[in-house]
């Protein structure tokens, strides 16, 4: 390999030997967990998280952090909202009135006000954002980008550290698990 495929090679960037093919695993790792993180991320829709608030509400009171578990718990992993979503939607619903806000223990929970209910309830044939198809698609589909995401980072690790010898039996068996991918495919 030149170092003119590798750009800086990979001693340069990570300590390991001049033209050590580790570089071009890790490179490509990177490449395939930023590229699992862009397409298969769990991030739904602005209004969702909206949605989501108002209908665990109408449950039962909450604080932001049992709605980001609950949320979560109901999709099976498939949706975690952010709290960076959560609290700036909690505030926006408290600035309308739909929900108010009592302090206990350093904590604020968050309940209904009589506005809020009227439009939970107006909105209880619908179904949660956790329940619509595409969180439903996204659940089934999580589990993979989630083990290329830990896959792309053991032959990371192994390309930062790993001897030579290490780096070329982790390529073998990248080659293998890739060849083994297509052929699910292939099947009927």
């Amino acid at each position: 390999m030149s170092n003119s495929f590798m750009g800086d090679g990979f001693g340069a960037r990570r300590g390991g030997g001049e033209g050590w093919p580790g570089s071009v695993v890790w490179d490509a790792m990177d490449q395939l967990r930023g590229q699992f993180d862009r397409k298969a991320g769990t991030r739904m829709g602005r209004g969702d998280v909206r949605a989501a608030v108002l209908a665990l509400l109408a449950e039962k009171p909450m604080h932001g952090y049992q709605i980001i578990q609950e949320i979560e718990e109901r999709s099976n992993g498939a949706w975690k909202p952010s709290p960076g979503s959560v609290y700036p939607t909690l505030q926006l619903l408290a600035d309308e009135g739909i929900i108010g806000a009592e302090e206990s223990n350093g904590r604020k929970t968050y309940s209904l006000t009589d506005e809020g209910r009227r439009m939970a309830d107006a909105a209880a044939d619908q179904p949660a954002p956790w329940e619509a198809p595409s969180a439903r698609d996204s659940g089934r589909a999580s589990a993979l980008p989630k083990a290329g995401i830990d896959l792309a980072q053991a032959a990371a690790q192994v390309g930062r550290t790993g001897r030579p010898e290490q780096v070329k039996q982790a390529v073998a068996v990248l080659d293998e698990a890739r060849r083994k991918l297509y052929s699910i495919l292939a099947q009927d």
